[in-house]
């Protein structure tokens, strides 16, 4: 569990780092400390001998994401993929961070972050523009490689500074979708909003 939370803690740092920049264009990442080493890959939890549920855990983790009150988000690509990765932040809307859950897993955080601004002429431009839109009750739909469909609703939303890591963290006995971008005008906090699985 120690190892977990600290392969949790170095990609969180990573994030914090790639995003601080929400804005897209405007960050320079060649002042960038440099990223540490990539953590081990996350393996799978073991299915019990018998349980056909191991069966659905899709092979590809790239995962689709459609917000009906976004304008800019359906059926987006959203890459599993280390929170420094800024080409895929900007080829993307978003990211789900690589060493966070999966909506598939029983406890699970699925963590999403992407651009407010981000780059013209990309998917990551504007896409979570509207992120502060969402409200208790709206739904959120993510489906895996296989085409299987989640549904989340949402359950709160708040900020927090670019170093609480803890909204990284799995939520007690539910499997939560976390969603965040960057706050308005200065980017300096993060906007993070949380969704519960409804069905899937």
């Amino acid at each position: 569990m120690r190892l977990k939370s600290s392969i949790l803690a170095v990609i969180a740092s990573l994030m914090v780092l790639t995003l601080a920049s929400c804005g897209g264009g405007s960050g320079d990442s060649a002042n960038a400390p440099a990223a540490p080493q990539e953590p081990e890959e996350r393996a799978e939890p073991a299915a019990p001998a018998g349980d056909e549920t191991q069966a659905e855990v899709p092979e590809d983790k790239t995962l689709r994401l459609t917000i009906p009150k976004m304008a800019r988000i359906e059926d987006d690509v959203i890459p599993t993929t280390a929170g420094d990765d800024e080409a895929a932040l900007k080829d993307h809307a978003a990211i789900h961070l690589e060493g966070t859950g999966y909506p598939w897993e029983e406890e699970a955080n699925v963590y999403v972050a992407g651009h407010r601004l981000g780059y013209p002429n990309t998917d990551s431009f504007l896409a979570f523009w509207d992120l502060d839109a969402l409200e208790n009750g709206d739904r959120i739909r993510v489906k895996d490689a296989n085409g299987k469909e989640y549904v989340y609703e949402v359950f709160k939303e708040f900020d927090v500074a670019p170093t609480d890591l803890y909204v990284l963290d799995p939520v007690a006995g539910k499997n939560v979708l976390t969603l965040q971008t960057c706050t308005l005008p200065d980017y300096s906090r993060r906007l993070i909003v949380q969704a519960e699985l409804k069905q899937g």
